[in-house]
């Protein structure tokens, strides 16, 4: 990525948030995963807007190693309004001092179950969560953000088309692939019961798919392992039959979400955050195809049966346009 790309979607975010920003005048914000891919962008959006508005707001971002992220990002690194906690999201050290907003962007990479880990992801993502709401619940937080996953909604039948907050699925209990999702549904609860019980207003933002700068293309996301194929030259391999839709918010509009949920979202309220634009994942690999590799092929694993109909990742966003413009 360019600077000049990112001073862009900076600009973007800057001109669609206006006054949004005021209420963190002076304040102080504790990020859980701020260095992430969507921790990253977080930062992005609140070090443009504390430079613009002269806000005088300070981030302290919860990281494992902040090295490295100053080292990817020196612009956010070593910006004196941008301080760390070295630690584990399940057992750091909260910093001292009041947080009156936090968001919790912090998450488990998905691993198999083991006789060390049995529970997987399950254990730590749940743990996780509720230390981040103890240091809420300790430090005076008025506001509150979790980033949840659209996994929490299972599967979705294909006929639903884009799935709303108010849809009653949830992942199969007996299936151990469902890890992800159970434990972002235990986080969920967790948010509004810390929020009731401590005083708190918790919202919750379930995240689809994104694609931008900082995706990391090598991690099990099929956009950004389809771009770092295309950039190396590399055929793009569907391990599936590519009939599977998906939606791909960009990574600006996702910084812009997030911040006015944290800001403005109803309390103890859902908000799906993604695209509702659906494409299927050949659709995406042939894009991916011809606007950066043309040379590149596409291979597909599996053919699709006569009839199947495709399985289905794309959220409704109509709550977030009706309630957050």
């Amino acid at each position: 990525m360019t600077e000049a790309a990112l001073a862009t979607d900076r600009e973007h975010i800057l001109e669609k948030t206006g006054d949004l920003w005021e209420q963190l005048r002076g304040e102080r914000i504790f990020i859980a995963g701020g260095t992430g891919f969507v921790g990253t962008w977080l930062v992005e959006a609140f070090a443009a807007a504390n430079r613009r508005h002269r806000l005088g707001a300070r981030v302290v971002l919860l990281t494992r190693d902040p090295s490295r992220f100053r080292m990817r990002s020196p612009h956010l690194g070593n910006d004196p309004a941008v301080s760390f906690v070295v630690g584990d999201a399940t057992t750091f050290d909260a910093p001292s001092g009041s947080f009156p907003f936090v968001i919790h962007a912090a998450t488990e990479r998905a691993f198999p179950a083991s006789p060390e880990c049995p529970l997987s992801t399950f254990e730590p993502d749940r743990l996780a969560t509720r230390r981040v709401l103890e240091l809420a619940a300790e430090r005076g937080t008025r506001r509150f953000l979790f980033t949840s996953s659209g996994a929490v909604y299972g599967g979705v039948a294909s006929e639903i088309g884009g799935v709303s907050e108010s849809y009653n699925g949830a992942p199969d209990v007996t299936d151990p692939g469902a890890v992800y999702g159970e434990s972002k549904r235990v986080s969920e609860f967790s948010c509004t019961s810390y929020a009731r019980a401590f005083g708190f207003e918790a919202v919750i933002a379930r995240l689809f798919a994104f694609v931008g700068p900082y995706l990391p293309l090598d991690e099990g996301y099929a956009v950004g392992n389809f771009i770092g194929d295309a950039l190396a030259g590399r055929a793009i391999a569907i391990g599936g039959d590519g009939t599977a839709r998906r939606s791909y918010l960009y990574a600006a509009d996702l910084a812009i979400w997030l911040w006015t949920m944290l800001l403005r979202g109803r309390p103890g309220r859902a908000y799906n955050v993604g695209s509702s634009n659906s494409v299927s994942i050949r659709e995406l690999a042939d894009l991916v195809v011809a606007t950066l590799s043309p040379s590149s092929t596409v291979t597909v694993a599996k053919a699709a049966l006569p009839g199947a109909a495709p399985s289905t990742y794309v959220p409704d966003t109509a709550r977030a346009e009706r309630e957050l413009g």
